[in-house]
């Protein structure tokens, strides 16, 4: 990758904030013909370095475009495994434990 090469995530729209809030540029898709359809626009815009796909929609993606995208040497297209939950109350556990470290102090759940 070189400077100026641009990083971008496709993924379901649940996984999209948490990289808006690193600062990476995310095209949200529903589906693995969303998937399709984004990926095939980003993989013919010359800037794009590095695209991170959402394993789920990874595995959606039709098997032409998928060997299509390992072929290319641009960009280079990856998946990414999803976080996985197995209970709601993980979920809340894990957020309620960063907060605590965040700020200090243990928040009860409701």
């Amino acid at each position: 990758m070189s400077e100026g090469d641009v990083v971008r995530v496709v993924c379901r729209p649940q996984l999209a904030p948490g990289f808006e809030l690193a600062g990476v540029t995310v095209d949200v898709a529903l589906d693995g013909p969303g998937a399709a359809e984004v990926l095939r626009r980003l993989a013919a815009e010359p800037k794009n370095g590095i695209v991170l796909v959402d394993d789920v929609l990874h595995r959606a993606l039709p098997d032409e475009l998928r060997a299509r995208l390992e072929r290319q040497p641009r960009p280079l297209v990856t998946p990414f495994p999803a976080p996985a939950w197995d209970e709601a109350a993980e979920a809340e556990a894990y957020v309620l434990e960063i907060l605590r470290q965040a700020i200090g102090y243990r928040v009860r759940p409701r």
